[in-house]
Formats: structure tokens, C-alpha cells, sequence
């Protein structure tokens, strides 16, 4: 538990029907008795090896060569596995395609600030061929040029904007046009705009038949990014979140009138959804979860009405509403932080928390005796999700495993795979190290820890509804 603050213990009934509530997501501890069976995956096999490693560090030993060919061994076998053309993972594919490839280099990163270039440039455009700036103009083929411009612009026809504009420029020393010159100034920094060339460059890979296999493999990932599939899968997501925020809060419902009525006519429970951390907080903000899905409160005892005559509040439960395991472990760091931000809240204050039931008060005393450590928060925080428990449990984390395979000697090793003579295993030894010793590889060192602290704050909604 947190040792550098006092802690409030939940009330006898809230805390006995949080510990009733089955953990179905739970894992087992792993210790050096387990070892992955032969027809183990490799992500499996992966996950227990990086575990043992972790557990032997802790004991201040070093991980023994037998453990490290194991990983090596594992992680070829996971990139042949990624890298077969049939079942295999076309985002991989795609991430050594593009580590071997320099035009499909160049693509990706052009195509990383394509959007803000794309706005600079129909920027600059409006500024000088705005249909209102051409009604300013008599007929003729300065105002068609101008039309004709602001159409490329929309069409995204980079080329042939380059061209209108240069035919622009001529046209303002043409004699005919002289006395209604466009703005040469605005069309000439569009002509030398980076921005501009980057587009055309883009446009000329996008014919490469190394960035079409590039692109290709990218769709069969998932629509691309701003697309009407796109679009309608993220509509489709927010309703299902929304769908299975409302399920949690109803379960949060429930409970409390359970509370309420075990606590006479006082009703001191309720709950929110929504709540927004307000900025008057003062710690970073920046990366940390400050909008929190479900929130159970109970009406303080230690203070009296606020300025406003209304009630202050604490928080006793903390939910969030997630998809997957993946998901909510992915969300933890965030999660963390939130709680690390709620920490510094002062506790002389009392804060207005934006619901979408109004503003809630509250105090900050309450807020600064939130736990933050990963292992102090069975009390405190759910993380409610409706997706079916896996018959075989992922034991390698999404993130960890994309660390593993974006490493610079994973894609190398998976380069070489069709090279003569054939890529070696131990090619793949500096990810090891790494993994051993490097900050950035600290999250994958400990990603079954985590998984296991991520796992058992897991509710299945229907589970926590089943307990009130």
C-alpha cells in the first residue's frame, strides 16, 4: 500500500461486495516450476522467459545464456510466424518492408505530415483564390485560373496546382491583365511552399510498387485513417463504449441503493458518470487520465456544506470501461498518473468536478488519500469490461509484443530472412540485452506484472451486477 499517506478504508459493506465479485480475468503468479510446454506459442514462451528474467534480476542475479537462447529462439520463431504470407501480421510486414525499403521510408514520413501540409497548402490557396475573393474579379482567365486553382486544392491534384499557380504568376505580367494582377506575393511563397513539393513527392511514390505493397498490406490491417469504413467503425466503437459505460454505471446504481438503504434515510451514496478533472489542480496534467468513466461517491461527514450549500463529496470507487485486456492495460500508465494527479489535489480545497449529472464538489482531503501504487488499488479501482474470458489467456501484452518486433535487430532479422545464407537467431541477442538492461525496454521487463496488477482490478460487468 501506499505508505506515505493515511489511507480511507471503505465502508464494511462496499468492501465485502468488491472482494465478492469473481475476478474471471485473474492470472496465476508465475514462478521459476513453470516452464512453457513444447507446443507453447512463442509469444507464450516469450512472456514466461522475460518473466523468469525479471524475477532473477530482482534478485540481483544475471539471467543465465540458457534463458537468453530461449528468447532469441522464441522471438525468430514469433517473426516467422509474423512474416508468412498466409495468416501473418501485415502490420509487421509492413514495419520491415518499410525499415528495407527507402522509398517506402520516404512515403511513410511524408505521409505523417500529409494532413498538416494539406491544410497549409488549402491555407495558402484560400488566402488568394477564395470563391469570395474571385467575385471581385470580371470574367476572364485570371478568375477561370483562380476557380481552377482552389478546384486542385480540394481535389488534392497537387501537380496540376503547381501548374495553375505558375500559369497564375505568368498571367500577372501579361499585358491583358495587368491592371488586375492576383496576389503574386501569396501565389509565389505557394509555389516555393515545402509543403507543397512534400505533397507532389507523395503523390509520385504512391505509384512505387514497393508503397502499393506497403499500402495494401496497411488495408488489410484496417480501413485507413479518415476513410467513410473508418469512420463508421469509430461511430460503431463509441456506441459500444457508450453502451457498456451505461451497463457499469447501472451496476454502480445498483450498489448504491444498496449502501443507501444499509445506511437509514441519510442516502449519502451516488453515482457519476463523466467526471472531468478540473485544471485548478496543481500538478502536470499532461498524459494523465483526466476524465474518469463511472464514479461512486459517498456525501462527507468531514466537512460541512460549501460555499454554495451544497454537500461535499469523496470518491470511493473509481471505474473504468474498457473493450479488452488490452486495452485497459494499455490504458494503466494513464490510469496511474490520473491517480498521481488526484494526489495532489490540496486538501484544504474543495473542487468542482464537471459530471454529466452537474458539478460536484470534491474535497480534496478525500482525493489525497487515493491510493496511486499498482498494488494498492483492489480498493479503489474497477476496471469493468464485457468481453468473454479467453480460453488460453495472452500472457505477452499487446505493446510488448510490438516493442519486441519493432526493435532495430528484429526488423534486420526479419530483412534477412530470405537471404542466403538464412538469418541466425542470435542476431536477435542485442534485443536481449536490451530487455536486461535498457530504461525504454523497463515496461517489457515487467509486462507480466503489470498484466497480472491490470487482470485483477477486471470486472465482468455482469459479475459486478451479480454481486450487488
Amino acid at each position: 500500500m501506499d505508505m506515505d499517506k493515511p489511507q480511507l478504508r471503505p465502508p464494511p459493506l462496499l468492501d465485502a461486495t468488491l472482494r465478492a465479485v469473481p475476478r474471471r480475468y485473474r492470472l496465476p503468479e508465475l514462478d521459476d516450476t513453470i516452464s512453457p510446454d513444447l507446443d507453447a506459442s512463442p509469444a507464450t514462451t516469450l512472456a514466461l522467459v522475460i518473466e523468469r528474467a525479471r524475477a532473477a534480476l530482482a534478485r540481483r542475479e544475471t539471467p543465465d545464456a540458457a534463458l537468453k537462447d530461449r528468447f532469441t529462439g522464441a522471438l525468430a520463431r514469433m517473426v516467422r510466424e509474423a512474416m508468412r504470407a498466409d495468416g501473418g501480421d501485415p502490420v509487421f510486414q509492413a514495419m520491415v518492408l518499410r525499415h528495407r525499403a527507402a522509398p517506402v521510408r520516404e512515403y511513410a514520413s511524408l505521409s505523417a505530415r500529409a494532413d498538416q501540409d494539406r491544410r497549409a497548402v488549402r491555407a495558402t490557396v484560400n488566402a488568394v483564390a477564395h470563391p469570395g475573393k474571385q467575385q471581385g474579379l470580371g470574367p476572364g482567365p485570371q478568375r477561370e485560373a483562380l476557380a481552377r486553382l482552389h478546384a486542385c486544392a480540394g481535389a488534392e491534384a497537387w501537380n496540376e496546382l503547381h501548374d495553375t499557380v505558375q500559369r497564375l504568376l505568368e498571367m500577372a505580367h501579361t499585358p491583358a491583365v495587368a491592371g488586375e494582377p492576383p496576389q503574386a506575393r501569396g501565389l509565389a511563397q505557394l509555389l516555393e511552399d515545402p509543403a507543397l513539393a512534400r505533397l507532389q513527392r507523395l503523390d509520385v511514390l504512391a505509384s512505387n510498387a514497393l508503397v502499393v505493397e506497403y499500402r495494401t498490406l496497411w488495408e488489410r490491417y484496417g480501413p485507413r485513417s479518415g476513410s467513410a469504413s473508418a469512420v463508421a467503425q469509430g461511430r460503431s466503437s463509441r456506441q459500444r463504449g457508450d453502451a457498456a459505460e451505461a451497463l457499469a454505471a447501472r451496476a454502480l446504481e445498483a450498489l448504491t441503493q444498496r449502501l443507501n438503504a444499509a445506511s437509514g434515510a441519510s442516502a449519502p451514496y451516488r453515482v457519476v458518470t463523466s467526471m472531468r478533472v478540473p485544471a485548478a489542480i496543481p500538478a502536470a496534467h499532461q498524459h494523465a487520465k483526466s476524465e474518469w468513466d463511472v464514479v461512486l461517491l459517498r456525501r462527507s461527514a468531514a466537512t460541512e456544506d460549501t460555499a454554495a450549500g451544497t454537500p461535499a463529496w469523496d470518491v470511493c470507487v473509481l471505474v473504468e470501461v474498457k473493450a479488452s485486456v488490452d486495452a485497459a492495460t494499455t490504458d494503466f500508465p494513464r490510469l496511474l498518473r490520473g491517480l498521481r494527479l488526484l494526489a495532489h489535489a490540496d486538501k484544504d480545497v474543495v473542487y468542482p468536478f464537471a459530471t454529466r449529472q452537474g458539478t460536484v464538489p470534491l474535497r480534496g482531503a478525500a482525493l489525497c488519500a487515493l491510493p496511486s501504487a499498482p498494488s494498492a488499488l483492489s480498493r479503489t479501482v474497477l476496471y469493468c469490461c464485457d468481453a468473454p474470458v479467453e480460453p488460453t489467456p495472452r500472457l505477452l501484452g499487446a505493446a510488448s509484443r510490438m516493442q519486441l518486433l519493432s526493435a532495430t535487430p528484429t526488423l534486420d532479422f526479419a530483412a534477412a530472412l530470405t537471404a542466403t545464407p538464412p538469418a541466425d537467431a542470435r542476431a536477435l541477442e542485442p534485443v536481449w540485452h536490451a530487455l536486461l538492461e535498457a530504461p525504454g525496454w523497463r515496461a517489457v521487463l515487467d509486462q507480466y506484472a503489470t498484466l497480472r496488477q491490470v487482470r485483477e482490478l477486471m470486472v465482468h460487468t455482469d459479475d459486478l451486477l451479480a454481486a450487488v
